[in-house]
């Protein structure tokens, strides 16, 4: 039994930035509710890189609410059009992905998005099963409905006009492949950021080109990385991936402005109003400390994916590392294979502190790798080790070195 179309509206209105339109979406929840016809909520999201951000999940948890309202919800995996490259907000072209990457990338989403969205209610699929089979006819058919001019309008694609940088073809295609996965699905509301609008637009007026009811575009909120300035991007590097261990979300956490704990409480997290307006008045009072406050939505975060347990010993472990400036007892221990020098690049590299040689070198010229602490200032160093030195990168990462036997 579906809720009442009030009911519905309050739960959908709540935390989006843009409903258009309202009108057409109380029709269709109207024609829903007397039909007990769900309707089709449709999200893309295109597999440019393996994680799953906290940004993501501002429209996720809200496709979860639709799934609880009991319509059919679509989480749209663009292994087609992540190939492309989404040019939304960029000032130049994207570099395209092989097949192979956004295969990959695509593999990790299916793990990921249950982690908020229930499964036996998502409908999973993935735009290359439409884009793939068409012709060059039909992708001519297809821009025939769009024109240059209406391209145009979108403000980076202007931008990059006017100061005579290049816009390649394919580009200009990416919304017109958006939009018509929205016609491929026959969506009834298609969620996106703020900076989709444009692509979302292109959408209705598409369906409406191919005689579909235009869907309904709801946009949320753009969450801020991290770094307080851009929004939270894995192409910047500042974002917070649900996947990664409960220590590096309750870290990266911690990292933010105080400015930011609001936003991240109300976008991020499924507290309850009463609970906001608690956050809101602990950041008022000067007998407070904003760290208290940030604290609780760490810990908040990482039980949201990693389990309450797991929150704790971050919580625990943070405070040991980072604020006490100690070194945890239950550290990993990692066993140098050389004997004698070994390239600092190399040891932090391969003892699991970065994930490649540039990460590497890039932590050491940050002044952010140490051993006992005594920083290491050459990426071209090479280090003799002992046995039991203790090597950080960052302010959370460590490893005990011991030699080979």
């Amino acid at each position: 039994m579906m809720l009442s179309l009030n009911e519905q509206m309050d739960i959908i209105r709540r935390g989006t930035e843009e409903i258009i339109s309202e009108d057409e979406l109380v029709r269709k929840l109207e024609r829903a509710i007397q039909t007990n016809t769900p309707l089709t909520i449709k999200q893309g999201f295109d597999p440019t890189a393996p994680d799953i951000h906290i940004g993501h999940t501002v429209s996720i948890r809200k496709l979860k609410q639709f799934q609880d309202l009991g319509h059919r919800v679509i989480f749209l995996i663009g292994d087609f059009t992540g190939m492309i490259g989404d040019p939304s907000g960029k000032n130049k072209t994207r570099r395209r992905l092989s097949k192979e990457e956004v295969l990959q990338n695509a593999e990790t989403y299916k793990h990921q998005i249950f982690k908020i969205l229930d499964p036996e209610k998502t409908v999973l699929d993935f735009n290359s099963r439409w884009c793939a089979p068409l012709t060059f006819e039909d992708v001519l058919s297809i821009t025939a409905r769009y024109t240059v001019a209406r391209m145009l309008e979108r403000d980076d694609f202007y931008n990059r006009y006017q100061q005579g940088k290049p816009i390649t073809m394919m580009e200009f295609l990416y919304p017109l492949v958006q939009g018509y996965d929205s016609v491929a699905l026959e969506a009834d509301v298609e969620m996106g950021g703020t900076d989709q609008k444009f692509n979302l637009l292109v959408g209705r007026d598409l369906q409406r080109e191919y005689g579909q009811e235009p869907q309904v575009v709801i946009t949320m909120p753009l969450l801020v990385g991290p770094d307080g300035t851009e929004k939270m991007s894995k192409s910047l590097d500042n974002y917070i991936g649900i996947n990664e261990p409960a220590g590096q979300i309750y870290g990266k956490t911690m990292s933010i402005s105080d400015e930011m704990i609001t936003p991240y409480f109300e976008l991020a997290t499924d507290v309850p109003a009463s609970d906001l307006r608690a956050v809101r008045r602990d950041l008022d009072d000067p007998t407070i400390s904003p760290m208290d406050v940030k604290k609780r939505l760490a810990r908040k975060l990482v039980a949201m994916y990693h389990g309450e347990p797991a929150a704790q010993e971050a919580e625990q472990r943070f405070q040991v590392e980072v604020q006490k400036k100690g070194i945890p007892e239950d550290i990993a221990e990692y066993v140098v294979p050389e004997s004698g020098a070994i390239w600092i690049v190399k040891l932090v590299k391969e003892s699991g502190l970065a994930a490649s040689n540039s990460e590497a070198r890039r932590l050491i010229q940050q002044g952010a790798v140490s051993i006992d602490g005594q920083r290491v200032a050459d990426p071209d160093q090479e280090v003799a080790i002992e046995g039991g030195e203790v090597l950080k990168a960052g302010k959370r990462r460590f490893v005990r070195l011991q030699k080979k036997a």
